[in-house]
């Protein structure tokens, strides 16, 4: 293998942190005018003839002037590099623009940009890459391009040859409902804004029914794709992702739209993706990965709802797709929308410190909000009750003209038992789970193992006894089924999907985001549980509970009453009065004295007592600095949390990340006879269940 002179700068594909920089390999002769930046290939890795995958970062000839990022990491190595031993595919799918969002992000959370980019680009999908750049090159034949790394494929829907789009003439939206002017200014100019959803259900032409929120996210992509430039539209979910293109597919029905979900098939998803890398101005419209999405020339990203814990990423390194957001409208320079029927604490920051302008709706148009502790009930015990009787009353009347909603904390029959006796919390004998029912007949059974607890014995008393503690949406919909006969009753929840309800009366019982979208909206909304979800514990519940409330209380019909059982104080008044932005910044004053995110940073070290030591030993040269801990967890490892200013955050991301890759790369020699675990410590960045 003849060695060109030319060296490849590539990134190894690897979850290892000690291998989380760029690499260098020469490039075969028989190579040279094939590879590129941005492909697939196949790299020799240390010893024994293993073969690991990587991405081509660049191509430089060491000969020549080297390009800035090559100058600022050369090392004095003057012996053979090791040529790269293979090029997976043609195809481009890493474009300079991601690797270098992946490469901010990954340094900001302490992370390997590996893992980011494993978020970017999906798995590969051989028959679907193989028609995909079949198709490139007829066009290229055609005359329609000669470059074939830059000539625009097929769509989605199909894998025949197609000529560039030109630029498609659409209706400038109107944005009705908002200030003139203020919108748009987000797409020409590329402002970043806060806006607030204006709540409420629209009509579409055919007869669908969808939250304003989606067509309002829609009319900002139309008019990007108008002005020449692509659109990123992220969302929680499927049923989000559904509106949005349910509105896209009557305001702007050519233009060209990637939809990136992680409930398609590989090949399907693979095929969008492909689809994305065109220099087409596209809409791409995705969950919480959208983010990371290739788009040509970008001029908007618009995140709806973006306090749902759905956009954090279960994976390391737990890039919350706002901060992804953040950092790759720095890069690109393009329009930046927040929108929701809440506002995050997060969001509100960035308001406070003048990053993100405030779009309200140009009227005071808000749902109903009806807090039953602020009614006079004769009976207090009435006042009291799961249902307060306002409520009943108001479910009895609107039943009549339409569907109701009722929206309960928990799904399942009765997720959670206790000890007649004693009121403790029934347990699981084997895995100490919590017991529930999953009908009325069923046997008391473990949530966590499944285990059946028939003559289940209490430890604490020795009752043998059970008593329903919390009742799920089976049950509220048994019994309300009792109290309403005739009524038909539905139930929405993580196990039973229902997206879409028609005009008719029903009884709705869902949990928290999986409730229906009524034609024409609930004629009455109930929120019950609402003092068992604010007793979960943690730093957002509060936060949490307005938006989930805030959002049910948007499917409302125009003028319907929506109940809010068993909440009073500040919450209920910021829900009454609709004004979400003084809630949120209620609650970001009370973290800046106590110190807790977002108006401070949080990272958490967790290992054994000795690796966290060492870790916390490194951030000693960082000042303004709290370390709370170290703590034990499930032993033998312990958990510190460092709390940090934002301006500290890259001295504080360096330093984990080198003890990260010193504990990784250090050789322990195992004991003989005796099994020695590998490297455990382990990093999160802006964990929003830490605190």
């Amino acid at each position: 293998m003849t060695h060109s002179g030319l060296v490849a700068r590539v990134l190894i594909e690897s979850p290892l942190p000690q291998l989380d920089h760029l690499f260098d390999y020469g490039v075969p002769a028989e190579l040279v005018g094939e590879v590129a930046a941005g492909m697939r290939v196949k790299v020799p890795f240390r010893s024994g003839g293993r073969v690991v995958d990587a991405y081509v970062i660049e191509l430089f000839d060491p000969r020549a002037a080297r390009s800035e990022s090559a100058r600022e990491t050369d090392v004095a190595f003057r012996g053979a590099l090791s040529p790269l031993d293979s090029l997976v595919s043609t195809a481009v799918v890493l474009t300079p623009a991601v690797w270098t969002l992946a490469r901010r992000l990954a340094d900001r959370a302490a992370g390997n940009a590996s893992d980011i980019i494993r978020l970017a680009v999906p798995p590969r999908q051989v028959r679907v890459e193989k028609a995909w750049l079949a198709a490139r090159v007829v066009i290229s034949e055609l005359g329609n391009r000669t470059d074939l790394r830059t000539t625009a494929v097929p769509t989605v829907e199909t894998d025949a040859p197609a000529p560039p789009t030109a630029a498609i003439a659409l209706a400038t939206p109107a944005f009705v409902g908002y200030p003139t002017g203020r919108l748009d200014s987000a797409i020409m100019e590329h402002h970043r804004v806060a806006v607030a959803a204006i709540p409420e259900l629209v009509q579409l032409a055919d007869g669908r029914t969808v939250g304003r929120w989606a067509q309002t996210l829609a009319e900002l992509a139309v008019a990007t794709v108008g002005a020449g430039q692509s659109a990123i539209l992220c969302v929680p979910d499927f049923r989000d992702q559904d509106q949005v293109q349910a509105v896209l597919d009557q305001l702007a029905p050519t233009v060209p739209l990637c939809r990136v979900d992680a409930r398609q098939p590989n090949p399907d998803r693979y095929r969008a993706f492909l689809a994305c890398l065109e220099p087409v101005p596209r809409i791409i419209l995705g969950n919480r990965s959208a983010v990371y999405a290739p788009a040509h020339e970008l001029g908007l990203i618009a995140v709806w709802d973006d306090g749902d814990p759905l956009y954090t990423e279960p994976l390391s390194p737990y890039v919350n797709t706002r901060d992804a957001a953040l950092v790759r409208q720095q890069d690109s320079d393009c329009g930046l929308v927040l929108l929701g029927h809440s506002r995050s604490v997060e969001t509100q920051r960035l308001v406070e410190l003048g990053y993100l302008a405030e779009v309200n709706p140009a009227a005071d148009r808000h749902p109903r909000i009806i807090p039953t502790d602020y009614q006079s009930e004769p009976d207090q015990q009435a006042r009291a009750a799961r249902i307060p009787s306002a409520a009943w009353q108001a479910a009895r009347e609107a039943l009549v003209h339409g569907p109701v909603l009722v929206q309960v904390a928990s799904p399942g029959y009765a997720p959670m038992l206790a000890c007649q006796t004693c009121k403790k919390a029934a347990r699981c004998t084997h895995c100490q789970g919590p017991l529930g029912l999953k009908s009325a007949s069923a046997l008391p059974s473990c949530r966590w193992c499944g285990a059946l607890a028939a003559g289940w014995t209490c430890t604490h008393c020795t009752g043998t006894k059970l008593r329903v503690v919390t009742l799920g949406t089976g049950r509220t919909a048994e019994e309300l089924g009792r109290a309403f006969p005739g009524a038909r009753v539905i139930v929405a929840d993580g196990e039973h999907t229902i997206q879409t309800l028609g005009a008719q009366p029903a009884l709705v019982i869902a949990t928290r985001g999986a409730e229906p979208v009524p034609t024409g909206g609930y004629r009455a909304i109930l929120i019950l549980d609402g003092e068992r979800m604010l007793a979960r514990e943690s730093l957002r519940v509060a936060e949490d509970c307005l938006r989930w409330w805030a959002n049910a209380a948007a499917l409302a019909a125009p003028g319907a009453p929506v109940l809010l059982a068993g909440v009073g104080g500040g919450l209920a008044r910021a829900l009454n009065s609709w004004r979400p932005d003084i809630f949120a910044a209620s609650e970001l004053a009370d973290r800046r004295q106590l110190r807790f995110p977002p108006a401070v940073r949080v990272a958490s070290v967790t290992g054994t007592a000795a690796d966290v030591d060492a870790a916390l030993a490194d951030l000693g040269a960082v000042a303004g600095l709290d370390i709370l801990g170290p703590v034990d967890t499930e032993a033998p490892l312990v958990r510190a949390v460092v709390r940090f200013g934002y301006a500290r955050g890259d001295e504080v991301a360096h330093a984990l990340k080198a003890a990260v890759v010193r504990n990784a790369a250090k050789r322990r020699k195992p004991k003989s006879g005796s099994f020695q675990p590998a490297p455990t410590l382990k990093v999160r960045f802006d964990d929003p269940e830490l605190i």
